[in-house]
């Protein structure tokens, strides 16, 4: 089942009444007293997006989204989400599969990481391709990878794909704190983030426990693992925005709802399609698998190459 993404970008007032989530609108205008009543099941809701700080919002919601394992986002005072809240208990098998995650061995953590890095450029090379960008190189370097990415292929590639991503853009530098559109892919990528952390938790895995992210001040080092290979599908959002309005310097709701629409793109594993928000399931359950040593591969989605007829 598809999971809504809900996003409160104005003031509001939030509760649970009758296991659904009850929200309060103030109406705009003449008669500010009346106020306009929203309602959704909890059961549909996977990511919350709390934006404006005159949002109010009650324990007992808080405590029963959690426990339907939403995943609920913060955000700072520029509007950029800034926080992570996620349920302790999403999976009934989780202290079992916690024990194979960290008892996993440095060969299999730089197997894995090996196979998310060929993932991830092989699905760079696909969105280059679609955009008639030489990509041949980038297969290259993804057939490359070794264990644990020892010869940084991922950042070789990389360095390719920022450079040529952008037509327009000769100049770009991938950043945080970059010029535009570095603030459309910022906001793709936490709510990716939110979107993978959600997942780990649902497949009984820690998302703080990482296979090559190790910050000690990082809660999320294996979501920012298995969400790299997902990345190019930002990537082809943000194109799509920047064809309609080359520089964007504020996210107005009609940009965000678009990016916020990654949960629902297509994403296709053995050209079977899925919306991300599930296939993302699809990737984490494999990686439990991995660790449990019952598979040895994780299922990435692949971003496909058009063929070229020959004459």
């Amino acid at each position: 089942m598809i999971k809504k993404t809900l996003h409160f970008g104005n003031p509001a007032y939030i509760s649970l009444k009758d296991s659904q989530l009850w929200v309060q609108f103030p109406k705009k205008g003449e008669d500010s007293e009346k106020i306009i009543h929203k309602s959704v099941p909890l059961e549909d809701i996977g990511i919350i997006i709390l934006e404006n700080h005159q949002i109010t919002i009650t324990h007992s919601l808080l405590s029963a989204l959690l426990e339907n394992n939403a995943a609920i986002v913060t955000c700072d005072k520029t509007h950029m989400p800034n926080g992570l809240m996620l349920s302790m208990e999403g999976n009934n098998i989780q202290s079992k599969r916690f024990r194979f995650q960290f008892e996993a061995s440095l060969p299999l953590k730089k197997q894995l990481w090996q196979q998310t890095v060929q993932a991830k450029i092989l699905n760079q090379a696909g969105v280059l391709a679609n955009l008639n960008i030489e990509y041949k190189n980038m297969i290259h370097w993804a057939n490359s990878v070794k264990s644990g990415d020892s010869e940084n292929h991922e950042g070789r590639a990389a360095a390719y794909y920022w450079k040529n991503l952008f037509h327009e853009e000769s100049n770009f530098k991938r950043g945080r704190e970059g010029e535009p559109p570095n603030n459309l892919l910022n906001y793709g990528y936490a709510i990716l983030r939110a979107i993978t952390a959600r997942a780990l938790v649902g497949s009984g895995l820690l998302p703080t426990l990482g296979i090559h992210h190790k910050n000690k001040y990082n809660a999320y080092c294996l979501a920012d693992d298995i969400m790299e290979p997902f990345r190019p599908y930002v990537d082809q959002i943000v194109i799509e925005i920047l064809k309609e309005e080359p520089k964007i310097y504020e996210l107005n709701n009609s940009i965000k709802s678009k990016l916020l629409s990654i949960a629902t793109t297509d994403v296709s594993f053995n050209k079977e399609k899925s919306p991300l928000q599930v296939g993302i399931q699809k990737t984490t359950a494999s990686l439990a698998k991995c660790f449990e040593g019952i598979s040895k591969k994780i299922n990435f989605p692949e971003i496909s190459i058009p063929k070229i007829e020959s004459d």
